[in-house]
């Protein structure tokens, strides 16, 4: 394994160790849906924006220049925070850490799964995983980095995060 890789798991694990609420209710997930729409609007993203708890759809927003492929990849990466309980960009990471490919390795279906960035777990303290925000449109990594900033940004501002 690389030290590159390495560093980078390290690094989106400590995101899931901080990026945590306190509560997650559907009142919440439209405030984040709203300031990720905000935060990618002022950025003139092409995006497709998706909040999700135990299944259920709550938020779901695509923004000028995003298309139903972008629908179909949050979708994806979705399903492998939901089965994996990590974010699809450090599930990726750690299937290519251990020198495998996770479309053939995972023995998952790459047509209902995609370990890209971009989907990332709605954390609660004390409870663990219980849905995924995600963003599709960009690369992946840039996906990734969208939520994460964005996350981190909302927790902040909304008195969850130190």
């Amino acid at each position: 394994m690389s030290e590159d890789l390495d560093s980078l798991m390290a690094r989106l694990e400590a995101q899931e160790e901080q990026l945590i609420f306190r509560t997650f209710d559907t009142e919440t997930s439209w405030r984040l849906g709203v300031h990720l729409i905000e935060a990618a609007r002022a950025r003139n993203l092409p995006v497709v924006i998706s909040i999700r708890r135990n299944g259920q759809r709550l938020f779901h927003a695509a923004l000028k220049g995003a298309s139903t492929d972008n629908d179909a990849w949050v979708d994806r990466k979705a399903a492998v925070v939901d089965h994996f309980g990590h974010s699809s960009y450090l599930v990726g990471t750690r299937f290519l850490a251990d020198g495998q490919d996770f479309d053939t390795s995972s023995r998952l279906d790459p047509y209902r799964f995609a370990a890209h960035g971009g989907a990332f777990p709605i954390l609660i303290r004390g409870v663990g995983a219980v849905g995924t925000v995600c963003v599709s449109g960009l690369t992946a990594i840039e996906d990734h980095a969208f939520v994460v900033e964005e996350l981190e940004k909302f927790l902040r501002a909304d008195g969850q995060l130190a």
